[in-house]
C-alpha cells in the first residue's frame, strides 16, 4: 500500500510531543540532568554519631563538584546497621543517580556471610567511593573490669550494638567464634553515638568495632585519660596511631584462618562507603565518583574535616566496586561458608 507524503505528516502530529523530542534530540548531560535538582543523601545511622557527623560534613561540599550543582540534602534511615537502608536502596530508591547511601563497610558483605535480611546483590550497587581506609578497635569502659584483650579471654564483657548487620556485632561475634572470646553482644541501638552514651550509663561495658577515626574525632578524650581501654584493632593493617594495640589479623594461625580473616575485614579498606542504587546512567555514575573525589580533595572540605579531626583517606569509587566484586566473586564458598558461621 503507497503511503503518501500526507499520511507521514498527520502521523506524526498524532505522535507525542515529547516521544519525537526524545527520538530526534539529544540526550540530557550530567550537567543538564542535575541542574535545579536535589540530591538525597540518605545515612543508614541515627543522628550524632560518626557515619552521620561525616555524611553530613560531605554533604555540605559534594554539590559544587556535582555538574550543574544539584543540592545535596542528608536524611537519616536508621535500622537494623544500615541494613533498611540498603535494601530500600536495592529495591526502592530511584536509579537516575539523585538518591545516594552512606551504610556500615560491612553492608556489601552481609549477603555472602549469610544474613537472610541482606536483600540485595552488593556488586550491582553503583558504588561512588569511601571517604576512609578505616581501622576499627574494640575499647572497654574502665570501670568494667577489663583492660587488655587477655582479660576478655575469661571475663564476659557486655558490649552495645546497632545491629546484626554492622561491625559492632559481626567483629565481636566473630572473635567468639574464631578466637574464644566472652563478649556478650546487645543488640539495638539505634547508632553508635547511642552504644557511647550507653557505656556512660553503664549499660555496657564497651564497644567494638568502632572507628578509630570516630574515637579522634568524637571521643578522644576518653582514650588519652584513660577512660576507656583500647583492646585490639580490627583491620588487615594496624593504624599508625596505635603500634602499641595488637592486631586480629595477625591471629590467624592456618592459611584457612588467613583467608577467612581476610574475607571479613577485608571490608576495613571501604571504611566509610557511599553508594547509589545499581542501574544509574553511566555518565552520571562517572559524574558522581569525580565529584566525590574531588570532594575529598576539596580545601574548604579539608579544613572542615581537619577542624573536626575527622580522617579523610579516600577511596574511588571503582576501587571500590573492584574490591567488593573480588571478594564477593573470588572467595570459596567454604571460606565464606565457615565465615558466615562465625558472625551469626
Amino acid at each position: 500500500m503507497r503511503i503518501t507524503v500526507r499520511r507521514i505528516v498527520r502521523g506524526l502530529m498524532a505522535t507525542p510531543l515529547a516521544l519525537v523530542l526524545t527520538s530526534t534530540g539529544h540526550a540530557q548531560s550530567p550537567a543538564e540532568f542535575y541542574k535545579g535538582k536535589t540530591v538525597d543523601l540518605f545515612i543508614g545511622y541515627s543522628a550524632g554519631g560518626a557515619y552521620d557527623l561525616y555524611a553530613r560534613m560531605i554533604a555540605r561540599h559534594l554539590g559544587k563538584h556535582i555538574p550543574g550543582n544539584p543540592q545535596v540534602v542528608p536524611k537519616n534511615m536508621e535500622g537494623a546497621g544500615s541494613l533498611r537502608l540498603a535494601n530500600w536502596l536495592y529495591s526502592v530508591a530511584p536509579k537516575d543517580g539523585t538518591a545516594l547511601g552512606a551504610t556500615s563497610r560491612g553492608m556489601a558483605f552481609d549477603p555472602l556471610l549469610g544474613n537472610k535480611t541482606a536483600q540485595y546483590v552488593a556488586p550491582k550497587f553503583t558504588w561512588i567511593g569511601s571517604a576512609n581506609d578505616e581501622v576499627s578497635v574494640c575499647v572497654a569502659w574502665h570501670t568494667s573490669g577489663v583492660t587488655t584483650w587477655d582479660d576478655v579471654m575469661t571475663k564476659e564483657l557486655a558490649i552495645g550494638s546497632t545491629g546484626a548487620g554492622d561491625d559492632t556485632y559481626q567483629f565481636p561475634k566473630f572473635a567468639n567464634n574464631a578466637l574464644g572470646t566472652k563478649f556478650k553482644i546487645i543488640t539495638g541501638y539505634p547508632g553508635g553515638n547511642d552504644v557511647s552514651l550507653a557505656m556512660e550509663r553503664g549499660e555496657v561495658g564497651g564497644r567494638c568495632g568502632w572507628s578509630w577515626s570516630s574515637i579522634k574525632a568524637t571521643r578522644m578524650s576518653w582514650y588519652q585519660q584513660k577512660i576507656v581501654h583500647v583492646l585490639m584493632q580490627f583491620s588487615l593493617a594496624k593504624h599508625a596511631d596505635l603500634p602499641h594495640i595488637p592486631l586480629i589479623t595477625d591471629l590467624a594461625k592456618t592459611d584457612e584462618q588467613q583467608r577467612i580473616f581476610k574475607l571479613i575485614f577485608a571490608r576495613q579498606v571501604m571504611g566509610r562507603p557511599y553508594m547509589a542504587p545499581p542501574g544509574v546512567p553511566a555518565d552520571r555514575t562517572a559524574a558522581l565518583r569525580k565529584a566525590f573525589m574531588d570532594t575529598m580533595a576539596d580545601k574548604e572540605f579539608l579544613a572542615e574535616a581537619e577542624k573536626a579531626k575527622f580522617e579523610i583517606t579516600p577511596v574511588a569509587g571503582g576501587e571500590v566496586a573492584a574490591l567488593v566484586e573480588d571478594i564477593y566473586y573470588v572467595a570459596s564458598t567454604a571460606d565464606a561458608e565457615k565465615a558466615a558461621a562465625m558472625v551469626k
